[in-house]
């Protein structure tokens, strides 16, 4: 086969329990890219990432860590910290959308800033052996930003940039820009990993016919709506296997007692899981009427009993 399926990482979802938990029930994917990392001032990485990100959770899947920085500093100590779990390669986002990273001059908010990009990665590669690789969108206003970003970045030997084809502006809405991304293959000299709205099996095959040479797909929201997604590609099938929703009540319930293990009384467990609804419910037959009944279960016993109807009803 000659592309893979990289799982994009969606922070608060695809930690560890939603990793292992995709690849044991669904599988397809061959490699899942961690949350970026989080630390506070005084540069202690909080707990949960500490977790996430430990070996000894992450043992039958191969995963890269990410980090969101634009501070030098904070990049080498995060590649240190990643080396001491044993970890050969660092994720740089330059591609999360949201106003309050952006306006903190990070994500997509740094791209236009090629100096501070240019200052990065040359202490990083001065000053570690990681290897390192991008991930990013067109720009924050343009998609002329990550064109001017190239020449910088073909300076140093990256192991791959990952494109979300939007702006950083348009956060999920509106399409994807292909004739954007079109210009990037055209110039680029690194390799180039393709990601941006790989919802379905027709949509994968429509980006590989559009984009010949990109053997790398990053499949983000779509993994969550459809777990079963990256296999089906995997399998050039469009069918379901018959027990569907009996494997994908059997995912559920296992990532649902793993949070619900951690997380402390009934609300934190409801707002986890009705994130997560947010997305298994485009799969459902009546997306609107599932959130809906996830919305209303007030309490563990009347969510298990939505859950539980809305499984019957899918069959």
């Amino acid at each position: 086969m000659s592309y893979k399926l990289l799982a994009s990482p969606l922070q608060g979802f695809t930690d560890f329990n939603f990793r292992n938990a995709q690849q044991h029930f669904f599988g397809g994917i061959d490699t899942y890219y961690a949350p970026y990392i989080r630390y506070n001032k005084k540069m202690i990485i909080k707990g949960s990432y500490q977790r996430d990100l430990d070996p000894a959770v992450n043992t039958s899947l191969e995963v890269i860590p990410q980090v969101m920085t634009a501070d030098a500093d904070a990049f080498i100590f995060t590649i240190k910290y990643i080396e001491s779990l044993g970890y050969k390669e660092l994720n740089w986002n330059l591609g999360c959308p949201y106003p309050m990273v952006t306006n903190s001059g990070m994500g997509s908010g740094l791209i236009c800033n090629t100096e501070k990009i240019d200052h990065i990665l040359e202490r990083a590669h001065n000053e570690t052996n990681v290897t390192i690789s991008m991930k990013m969108r067109l720009g924050y206003e343009t998609a002329n930003e990550i064109l001017d970003a190239f020449p910088i970045l073909e300076k140093y030997p990256l192991k791959n940039v990952a494109i979300h084809a939007r702006l950083g502006k348009q956060l999920y809405k509106g399409g994807v820009d292909l004739d954007a991304f079109q210009k990037c293959v055209d110039v680029a000299k690194h390799t180039l990993y393709y990601n941006g709205d790989i919802t379905t099996v027709a949509q994968f095959k429509k980006m590989r016919e559009r984009f010949p040479t990109i053997e790398h797909f990053m499949i983000g929201r779509g993994l969550i709506a459809d777990p079963f997604l990256p296999s089906m590609i995997k399998a050039d099938t469009t069918e379901y296997p018959a027990n569907r929703w009996k494997i994908f009540k059997e995912f559920h319930d296992t990532i649902y007692q793993q949070y619900d293990a951690k997380l402390s009384g009934p609300t934190p467990i409801k707002m986890k899981m009705l994130g997560f609804w947010e997305f298994f419910a485009q799969s459902t037959h009546d997306p609107r009427k599932v959130y809906k009944a996830i919305k209303k279960a007030g309490n563990p016993y009347k969510y298990r009993n939505a859950v539980a109807e809305i499984i019957a009803a899918q069959k």
